[in-house]
């Protein structure tokens, strides 16, 4: 069975010099990639190239005006026509700048596929320009839809937190405090170096003025890095990539009841503070709080409850200056005994590592990472959004009447 790779994120040099790099150390690769820069005239041009430059070029037609489905619908059967080829020993499918890897790998494995890898390439230098924009992605020309409301910030935040191997380019712009930042986000990825191989600035996204299929097949081949290695010595970043994936336990992952959040960090001027608490917050003092508490850090993440929806567990998802708060389901100590059974087990794994006798899994846990972080200062403003000692002590009916200040946010 031909093994697929993803290479996604939104750094474009990062993203093709990763790509390059597969092609060299793996004899028999291609890379299929899919341009949405040009749907705006209707089509998607899909291209796939060797190790000797490009071997074929076509397009794919938009699916309900939507560039990103056209490649979801063209994916599975362009690797399948290159798994039946009998000369492609990978498939590396190279994202588009804004295309999240997660559901490109879900459409892979139900296609019938094995995806070896899932990999984001990031320009460390460009990890706090990332975080910090807020701009819709159709603000910058990186919508994957007419509808796409996505953000520069959060949909970098997604491919980042969603790979289990991080190919880190090297950068000359880079410093301790980027590369600091990289660790503290996703502690548990494997990071990978990479040649970066690009001539000029590091690029975000860049539009790639996509030639037509015709004038395609002429482009020159990508520049092959020095030094490649035999088929028995694996490049680590082939070695990584192909290491394996789970997209069940990826997807578990991302979960804000099961997911691995970073752990208390402070290094070179970056800190993470993991704030876990068992009151629940009072739902008016927080929605006070919500805009210092989401311009306090570079990127903030998390699980919470509200005393008025003590059922509830509640997503924290913020990066940009912006913030995401949704329903995750309920808590498991609010369920029957019948619908346990319905959990899956990582859930009610993580349930009872974190179980306490009155509340069960109710808690506050939220991460907050950023250079210059005001630790202290984000701790007293989140320690002031709980609830009082009378507050907690009137009890849950009495909570269940407080005024439901986060209505209008959940779109109640």
């Amino acid at each position: 069975m031909l093994p697929v790779v993803i290479v996604g994120g939104l750094h474009a040099d990062a993203r093709r010099a990763t790509a390059a790099r597969l092609l060299a150390d793996v004899p028999g690769a291609v890379v299929l990639h899919h341009d949405l820069t040009t749907a705006a005239s209707g089509t998607v041009v899909r291209t796939v190239r060797d190790a000797t430059g490009l071997r074929s070029a076509g397009e794919a037609p938009l699916v309900n005006d939507c560039a990103c489905c056209a490649l979801r619908e063209d994916l599975v059967p362009e690797l399948r026509r290159l798994a039946g080829d009998g000369a492609t020993r990978l498939a590396v499918v190279e994202l588009w700048d804004s295309v999240e890897p997660r559901p490109m790998a879900e459409v892979v494995v139900a296609g019938g596929l094995t995806l070896a890898g899932v990999v984001t390439a990031v320009d460390p230098a460009l990890l706090l320009p990332c975080l910090g924009n807020g701009d819709d992605l159709a603000e910058r020309g990186l919508a994957a839809a007419a509808d796409d409301r996505r953000t520069v910030a959060d949909t970098f935040a997604r491919q980042l937190e969603y790979a289990p191997v991080l190919a880190v380019v090297d950068s000359p712009e880079a410093d301790d405090e980027d590369r600091e930042l990289l660790r503290q986000l996703h502690p548990t990825a494997r990071r990978v170096p990479v040649p970066s191989g690009a001539s000029g600035p590091a690029t975000l996204g860049a539009p790639e003025s996509a030639p037509s299929p015709a004038r395609a097949l002429r482009a020159p081949a990508p520049p092959t890095p020095a030094g490649g290695r035999s088929p028995a010595a694996p490049s680590p970043l082939a070695a990584a990539a192909l290491a394996g994936f789970d997209v069940e336990a990826a997807a578990a992952a991302q979960h804000p009841a099961c997911a691995l959040l970073p752990a208390e960090a402070d290094a070179h001027g970056v800190s993470t503070l993991v704030w876990h608490r068992r009151r629940p917050f009072h739902p008016e003092r927080l929605h006070r709080a919500l805009e210092d508490l989401t311009c306090a850090a570079a990127r903030s993440r998390g699980r919470f409850w509200l005393a008025d929806r003590p059922d509830t567990l509640l997503h924290w998802d913020a990066a940009g200056g912006a913030l995401c708060v949704e329903p995750a389901g309920p808590w498991l100590a609010s369920l029957s005994d019948a619908a346990w059974d319905r959990v899956p087990p990582v859930r009610r794994a993580a349930a009872a590592l974190d179980w306490h006798p009155e509340h069960g899994d109710r808690g506050q846990h939220l991460v907050f990472t950023s250079p210059g972080l005001d630790r202290e200062g984000l701790s007293r403003l989140l320690e002031s959004c709980l609830l009082t000692d009378a507050e907690y002590a009137a009890g849950r009916d009495a909570w269940k009447r407080l005024p439901p200040a986060f209505d209008p946010l959940l779109e109640v």
